[in-house]
């Protein structure tokens, strides 16, 4: 059974307690909905609606930052010729990583005073791009959209975690839990990743990674186990079902509209209470004598 939209969602599944400024017949109507779902599994199968068993439900998103929430300003290419040391060394690093590179892999066999002009030279770049820094179309209102529906958004990104308090103050929205390059291992592992949905207390397969990279967000999707959806703004990937296996997303879109249009075709996206968190209500609301 469907929790009736009256409680913001985000705390129930965090463990959070009901607000106390919430109105009583709130409380009376959320009641039986809750024991409902508590009840064992051996409760009659036909209670649950068959159309939206069809659909996987969907309770947070993942975004990645450089690239799909905000345009890309970053000249990457410029960055990894000065880190690598010119033209022919990122060229054979091109080569060793099929056409991609990833340079914070590469410079973490280096030794120390290597390790550090590397990391300022990166540093460097990145705060140019922070100058810049854009907002991505459609971004404010996919958040508008997540909200209204007490979906959780978080976001992982390679960038360092100035870059993301810069987001955050600059655009004012807010992803919990937000994960730089700081956290490690980054992606494309999908520690991150497991990290947020542990932090949620929510299956992989109930989150979706939003990003514009293959190598990156995407792998790091699939390996944790969670739905993808490839951010392709200028078709530098060609037709989704050219991609590897390896690496090809549940979805591709062109601009993060689209990704709106998605999540309303493809998922269920209505609240539904774990028996475990029905179960806790339900002793809230006892404890409080609500009948």
């Amino acid at each position: 059974m469907f929790l009736p939209r009256l409680l913001p969602a985000h705390r129930l599944l965090a463990g959070g307690t009901l607000p106390l400024l919430l109105p009583r017949r709130s409380l009376l109507a959320l009641r039986p909905a809750a024991r409902a779902v508590a009840m064992s599994s051996s409760s009659s199968a036909a209670a649950a609606p068959p159309a939206r068993a069809r659909r996987a439900p969907l309770r947070g998103v993942v975004f990645d930052m450089d690239g799909t929430l905000t345009v890309p300003v970053i000249d990457f290419p410029a960055m990894y010729r000065e880190v690598l040391g010119g033209e022919a060394a990122y060229a054979a690093a091109r080569a060793a990583g099929g056409g991609a590179v990833d340079i914070l892999h590469c410079i973490e066999s280096w030794g120390p005073d290597e390790q550090r002009r590397a990391y300022e030279a990166i540093a460097r770049f990145e705060r140019d791009g922070l100058d810049r820094l854009q907002i991505m179309p459609g971004a404010a209102e996919l958040c508008g959209f997540l909200d209204a529906r007490q979906i959780r958004r978080g976001l992982i990104t390679r960038n360092v975690k100035g870059a993301v308090d810069l987001f955050h103050q600059r655009f004012g929205m807010m992803f919990v839990p937000a994960l730089s390059r700081e956290f490690r291992p980054y992606k494309p592992d999908p520690a991150p990743l497991l990290h947020i949905c542990s932090t949620w207390k929510l299956p992989p397969n109930e989150v979706i990674m939003v990003g514009d990279s293959l190598k990156d967000d995407i792998v790091c999707g699939k390996r944790a186990g969670a739905f993808t959806c490839l951010l392709d703004g200028t078709g530098r990937y060609g037709p989704h079902d050219s991609l590897p296996e390896d690496v090809k997303p549940d979805f591709m879109v062109s601009s993060l509209s689209e990704v709106l249009s998605v999540l309303e075709e493809h998922f269920d996206l209505d609240l539904v209470l774990s028996a475990d968190r029905a179960a806790e209500l339900c002793g809230f609301l006892d404890a409080r004598q609500i009948r």
